[in-house]
């Protein structure tokens, strides 16, 4: 595809936009499966070709950025890394959650809420991931964000946060078994880290489905996490994280800084 055949999709957003950013959430847009003009293939036969994009606008040279091919590295986070470098770099950053807040509070996407448990300490709401376009259910991708504020990453996670933790495992479980009869034998459910967005939230995958951001280098499976707090209370304030960063990522820079 190219800008010729891209724009008209665009153009035509009213009649296909299931996502609307209008109601001041995201300045991300999302066209669903869109039936392209008919393809002669060598053998002259005639299929029609879906495809589902993502609109970002305005777009800046972050994002821009996300989508190019670049290289990446390894990061090993210890507790005082994390305190010395990461934690400051979040605090100071302009990482907003307002538009996580605009679901929490009902304020947007609000016809998308597959699931909400209201409770303000252990309750979550349980939402498509826009990855997935809710047709297939061999690549299910749910997202599960926690009505409790403060709880920015894997890092801020106690014991304290086992009841929040174990009600997001049973009930999300629960919920997508009953809703799209996948049990809870065939889901991954993890937690990144590093986030895309630092507000707790929780992964659940069709197990066949190869998620972005399931790697043993990223993803930490929320049965795991359940037990290192159950075996230690403060797991996640003290041990070694590992993660990769990208080249143009600003908190690996500043990592190299203090090396």
């Amino acid at each position: 595809m190219n800008e010729n055949t891209i724009l008209p999709l665009i153009n035509v957003r009213a009649n296909v936009c299931v996502h609307c950013p209008s109601q001041t959430n995201q300045i991300y847009e999302i066209f669903p499966s869109w039936i392209l003009p008919k393809i002669y293939l060598f053998f002259s036969c005639l299929v029609q070709t879906e495809i589902k994009m993502t609109a970002i606008c305005p777009a800046t040279e972050k994002h821009i950025n996300k989508y190019l091919r670049q290289e990446i590295f390894l990061i090993q986070e210890n507790s005082k890394d994390y305190k010395n470098i990461t934690l400051p770099y979040i605090q100071a950053g302009s990482f907003s959650v307002q538009w996580v807040y605009n679901i929490l509070e009902k304020k947007a996407e609000t016809e998308r809420i597959v699931f909400e448990d209201s409770d303000p300490e252990t309750g979550f709401i349980l939402l498509p991931d826009f990855k997935w376009d809710q047709k297939q259910v061999d690549d299910l991708y749910l997202i599960a964000i926690c009505h409790q504020r403060g709880i920015k990453s894997l890092r801020d996670l106690t014991a304290d946060h086992l009841p929040l933790l174990l009600n997001i495992q049973q009930r999300g479980q629960d919920e997508i078994q009953k809703r799209y009869g996948i049990p809870a034998n065939q889901l991954r459910v993890y937690l990144h880290y590093q986030p895309s967005y630092y507000h707790l939230h929780v992964h659940f995958t069709a197990l066949g489905y190869d998620a972005p951001g399931c790697g043993v280098e990223r993803a930490h499976l929320l049965s795991d996490v359940i037990q290192n707090l159950q075996a230690d209370a403060q797991y996640y304030q003290s041990r070694t994280l590992t993660f990769t960063l990208r080249a143009d990522d600003a908190l690996l820079q500043k990592f190299r800084d203090q090396s």
